[in-house]
């Protein structure tokens, strides 16, 4: 297990100068026909398992294969072997022996093309003769080919192979396998903070007297610059323009350090602003299905920074979301960890009816599999009803697999796919190849075919045709509301006790009605009134079918003479370029501007609280009263304090209801029986009078949806900006700091770093900084929004004489450590049971009483050199995949996180800091085991990191007598590995820099 974490040693016996796994694996050289799979040299002898590390000696090859080509040499074997003598010994005992040259060399086959010649070589499963492959979910195929193309028994062994043929026993026996992926994605609020510790780590390689350019991405990353746009314009035909000018003005320094990445690391492109989300980009462009490198075939795979990179799951690519660290470790070329996932197989017949769209789909799928219970699953699909989905629904489905929990929800590859792939300007050729391959390697599915029966952990089943039009909220996206039951919903949502479902509005308020003047004209606000309507995110952008939906909606209320109450911010973020080509050609962008869903910007705008101030008039409105208004958009996230500081309800819901709650102005509608509003003849308008047919759709879709658009699109992706294009950044290998810069700053991780790990922390009198309920989300721990001018972080903003209006949000300084730690913990609808029921960014300074705020807190105990824990709830880190909701932690002081339970990427995060996550045993928690948060907290760890064991109980007790067991959960020995160094990067470093 710990030959994860050291990259490879081999045994006592044996010593090598080898190739190493990466040029095999993720990055073949582009000048080689076929992979060189050999070992250069074996040398036999009886030396000491220590003298023959001495004699390792690796080199490793990786190729720029999308953006030219280099060569890099990362460290040596006894470099990457320097770990703590009790890690050597169990090395020693696990590697006896190894083979001289690929283990699966034999099946190492040549695909021909259909005209003559091949396209390339490739591992074959079928030549494995294994029945069992046959019987393999196709998510896990992909698992299957990467760990036999990777088998070198040094990063990846043959035990990992047979673990995965072996996946219906193994699956349910939490066993470690080692994944690498093919390729890395990032976007720039997770991309900068990424790019800001690799800078740093060059500098820690440096000092430590090594070559800093081994900092360097082993594989293709990608980084999509669009979560820096925000909706400051609205409304207006320059608004997208606008916004931009805006968004560079703010970002000078981030754009500039990321322009700076672009030429001074490796194998980097950079897509700037204004192109599109991350995800659409993925789906429409950066996604290849299959690598063809140097005339060597393998599947496209892929992490990102982004806990929506599961999008790609529709186009038959693996991915999934990872924690910032542990995309770093990965893009440096350190195998994934990760342990063998069990799929859950939904099957899906039948056909979505008339009026229901994809949007609804996934919703109803979120809460079934929410309700099934599939985290830390992979989620596959299948079934007769896979011929009625289009690529963009898949895509819509697989981009919430964060939101029902799952790692990834995949859709195999079929013909579906490669109509999708020419639709999108992939060449007929490279469609052919992709085709040939998985067809070859049993990873294409053919519905035309007989399916032959796959073993799943778990079966579900949905027929499209039981689904109906819903929408979810107010707090979270799983919480689905059918539409026809929607007015009902907000009303008991008044009546209930505040918490997911409820805000306790006493019935004698729940007419209140507050009354202003908006641009001259009488307006008022009630509870449940539309503040907010976008037409955002990437879930529902990349899809033709609902984008062209909501202008048909928007066309026909315009036609009968309803429009959009002017006070409600409307706008439209498309999804790529691509989006704004089709509804001109359509004919419909016209209608949609005529209802103020003018396009505001190209990327992730209101999804992640860039949705900009209300109107002063509306903000004023609301300010000081009790009213709760709402916003409805199109996103996939939809968090209390997310969206907007000042929507207290918010509700997911596809394009065309987005337009249609914009037009009735108010969620507490019925819009079976209520109208819209009142047409220009006087009768009331419903819903169903401007809801489009699903034929009428599918003709305009069909009509102006062409490869053309999106070949033109992406041809120039990296230089149409002006704005980018006249941005200057240094040519430097090693970054220039600016200890005035308030958005890029060297973070304090890897000062005064030793070449010797610092081994297990003791844990001992430490007080609690938090005492959470369930459900505490990584916007909660990390807000990417907007900073109070109340907050530590303003403070520190101001003191550097940055005003309020250049604040710009907390997602976008994630570059510079010293805001993000006072950043940490400072969301507006913290509820922190220290506090009483008191809601906000405070805690109780416990040993003197006092109401702080959590940084200021958190200081008063780091001065005073107290540890501090956080004790929490279930789903503890939900949401997005942030790795500054554990870095923030961290720099706070906080040693220890004990929870009921912990979201995935999170747990790992924490874990890729070295912060220890504990789970309360079943059955227990905080409360019901008496913990008030005023104790102070022991962790009994052993000292030695070889005592320590993946899951094992440990003993917390408090000074007031209490004693309670937790599990570890660090889940991996290479987690603990990463624990003894004091993180994964800090790990990463030693290795690299060692001689």
């Amino acid at each position: 297990m710990y030959r994860r974490a050291t990259a490879g040693v081999r045994s006592a016996s044996t010593t090598l100068t080898r190739l190493s796994s990466s040029s095999l694996a993720s990055a073949p050289a582009a000048s080689s026909s076929a992979p060189s799979a050999s070992v250069i040299n074996q040398t036999s002898g009886s030396r000491s398992f220590s003298s023959a590390l001495r004699s390792y000696r690796v080199c490793s090859a990786s190729t720029r294969w999308s953006h030219g080509g280099s060569w890099r040499s990362p460290a040596s074997l006894r470099a990457q072997a320097r770990v703590s003598a009790p890690v050597m010994e169990r090395l020693e005992r696990r590697y006896a022996s190894m083979a001289s040259e690929h283990t699966y060399q034999d099946i190492l086959t040549s695909l021909p093309k259909p005209g003559g010649g091949e396209y390339g070589k490739y591992y074959s499963l079928p030549a494995l003769n294994d029945p069992r492959i046959d019987k393999l979910p196709y998510s896990v195929r992909i698992l299957l080919e990467s760990a036999i193309r990777n088998c070198d028994n040094y990063q990846v062994t043959k035990d990992d192979v047979e673990k995965i043929l072996d996946w219906e026993n193994t699956s349910t026996k939490q066993v470690e396998i080692a994944f690498k992926p093919a390729r890395v994605i990032l976007q720039d609020f997770t991309g900068v903070p990424a790019l800001v510790d690799l800078a740093s780590m060059r500098d820690a390689v440096k000092n430590l007297g090594s070559d800093p350019n081994k900092i360097n991405p082993l594989v293709p990353v990608d980084l999509v610059v669009d979560h820096s746009v925000q909706v400051d314009f609205a409304r207006s035909e320059d608004a997208a323009q606008k916004n931009m000018e805006l968004e560079f003005k703010r970002n000078k320094e981030r754009f500039a350090f990321l322009k700076w990445g672009s030429t001074a690391f490796q194998n980097m492109l950079v897509v700037p602003p204004g192109s599109g989300i991350v995800h659409q980009v993925n789906l429409e462009y950066l996604g290849r299905v299959v690598f063809n490198s140097g005339g060597f075939l393998y599947p496209d795979s892929v992490v990102g920074t982004d806990s929506h990179t599961t999008m790609i799951d529709g186009l038959g690519v693996a991915g999934w979301g990872v924690g910032g660290i542990e995309a770093e470790a990965a893009m440096l070329g350190q195998p994934m960890s990760m342990v063998l996932p069990g799929v859950v197989g939904f099957k899906l017949d039948g056909k979505l009816k008339e009026g229901v769209t994809a949007t609804d789909l996934v919703l109803t799928v979120t809460q079934i599999l929410r309700k099934h219970g599939v985290v830390g699953k992979f989620v596959e699909f299948y079934g007769e009803g896979m011929s009625e989905l289009s690529l963009a629904d898949r895509a819509t489905i697989a981009n919430m697999s964060p939101e029902y929990g799952a790692t990834m929800g995949f859709f195999p590859v079929d013909h579906v796919t490669l109509e999708y792939l020419k639709l999108t300007g992939r060449s007929d050729e490279t469609v052919s190849m992709i085709e040939s391959y998985l067809r070859a390697n049993n990873m294409f599915v053919d519905y035309n075919e007989p399916q032959q029966e796959r073993a799943y952990t778990s079966y579900l089943q949905l027929d499209l045709g039981h689904v109906e039009p819903c929408i979810s909220g107010p707090k979270r996206p799983h919480d689905r509301v059918p539409l026809k039951d929607m007015k009902a919903d907000w009303h008991a949502c008044l009546d209930n006790p505040v918490g997911f479902k409820g805000f306790a509005v006493p019935k004698e308020k729940q007419g209140e009605v507050v009354k202003f003047s908006y641009d001259g004209q009488p307006a008022e606000i009630k509870h449940g009134s539309v503040v907010i309507a976008a037409i955002t995110s990437c879930t529902n952008t990349s899809n033709p079918s609902v984008m062209i939906g909501a202008a048909l909606v928007a066309k026909k209320a315009f036609d009968l003479g309803l429009k959009v109450k002017p006070w409600v911010k409307t706008s439209l973020a498309p999804g790529s370029r691509v989006v704004e080509k089709y509804l001109d050609r359509s004919g419909l962008r016209e209608d949609l501007n005529k209802q103020g869903f003018q396009i505001v910007g190209y990327g992730c705008t209101t999804c992640i609280g860039n949705s900009g101030d209300l109107d002063k008039s509306v903000a004023a409105a609301i300010e000081g009263t009790e009213i709760i208004p709402a916003a409805v958009l199109s996103g996939n996230r939809n968090f209390e304090g997310r969206v907007h500081p000042q929507t207290r309800a918010n509700y997911l819901a596809s394009p065309p209801l987005v337009v249609a709650y914009a037009l009735a102005g108010t969620v507490d509608i019925d819009f079976e029986t209520e109208p819209l509003g009142t047409g220009k003849d006087g009768k009331n308008v419903f819903l169903r009078d401007i809801w489009p047919s699903n034929e009428e759709v599918a003709k305009v879709v069909q009509y102006s949806v062409l490869p053309s658009m999106f070949k033109s699109s992406y041809e120039t992706i990296t230089e149409g900006n002006p704005l980018w294009n006249e941005l200057s950044a240094p040519g430097s290998t090693l970054y220039s700091w600016d200890s005035n810069s308030t958005y890029i700053h060297e973070p304090p991780y890897f000062k005064n770093m030793t070449a010797n790990p610092p081994g297990p922390r003791e844990v001992k009198d430490a007080y609690c900084l938090l005492n959470f309920g369930d459900s505490v989300t990584t916007d909660h721990i990390s807000p990417a929004g907007n900073i109070q001018k109340t907050s530590p972080a303003a403070k520190f903003l101001m003191d550097r004489g940055v005003s309020q209006t250049d604040f710009n949000s907390y997602g976008s300084r994630r570059g510079n450590d010293e805001v993000m730690a006072r950043g940490t913990f400072a969301n507006i609808r913290l509820v922190n049971k220290l506090l009483k029921g008191e809601v906000g960014p405070k805690t109780v300074h416990v040993p003197t009483g006092e109401k702080l705020s959590v940084f200021d807190a958190a200081s008063r105990y780091m001065n005073a050199g107290q540890d501090t824990v956080i004790l929490a709830g279930a789903e503890y880190g939900s949401g997005s995949s942030r790795d500054w909701a554990a870095k923030g932690p961290l720099l706070l002081g906080v040693k220890a996180v004990i929870a009921k339970s912990f979201e995935r990427i999170h747990r790992s995060n924490l874990a890729g800091m070295g912060i220890i996550p504990l789970c309360f045993k079943a059955g227990e928690d905080a409360d019901t085991l008496g913990l008030t948060g005023h104790e102070r907290y022991t962790v009994h760890l052993p000292t030695k990191v070889s005592d320590i064991k993946p899951g094992q109980d440990v003993t917390v007790t408090t000074d007031t007598g209490k004693s309670f067991v937790c599990t570890l959960r660090f889940d991996t020995e290479v987690e603990l590995a990463y624990y003894d160094h004091g993180g994964i990067l800090p790990y990463v470093i030693r290795s690299l820099s060692a001689k």
